[in-house]
């Protein structure tokens, strides 16, 4: 098996896959819209929210605590898609790495405890969040 050696020849393989997805995105939207029912009604038309029916208006403004616990997620989402790699080759990166993890986490953590003892994850506080 020849190794690739032109900027073509090892991107040709990527570009294929992204026509592929692409297409398969489009045609599955063309198909649903071509070939689904339209029956529109009342029903149908209405907003899900968990199996309950809607109240209020769509137009309510959200908690700011909604937006705070949202980005402490994809915060904490982060972490864990740094950690993973770090784990599998915990083995051969040595004490360095380690020390370097071991601040990572303890950085994450405290910012945790932050957040904590600013009640931003209390849900039940109906007071300020930025007390003092």
């Amino acid at each position: 098996m020849e190794v690739p050696t032109t900027p073509l020849e090892v991107y040709f393989p990527l570009l294929v896959q992204a026509l592929i997805g692409l297409g398969l995105a489009i045609g599955l939207v063309a198909a649903s819209s071509v070939l689904g029912k339209k029956l529109a009604n009342k029903i149908k038309d209405s907003p899900y929210e968990c199996g309950m029916a809607p109240q209020g208006s769509a137009e309510e403004r959200f908690s700011v605590k909604f937006y705070l616990v949202a980005m402490l997620f994809i915060l904490f989402d982060i972490e864990a898609v740094f950690l993973y790699p770090w784990v599998v080759v915990y083995r051969d990166l040595g004490w360095v790495a380690f020390v370097e993890m071991a601040l990572f986490v303890v950085l994450i953590l405290s910012g945790f405890l932050y957040i904590w003892k600013k009640g931003v994850l209390d849900w039940s506080n109906t007071t300020q969040i930025y007390r003092k």
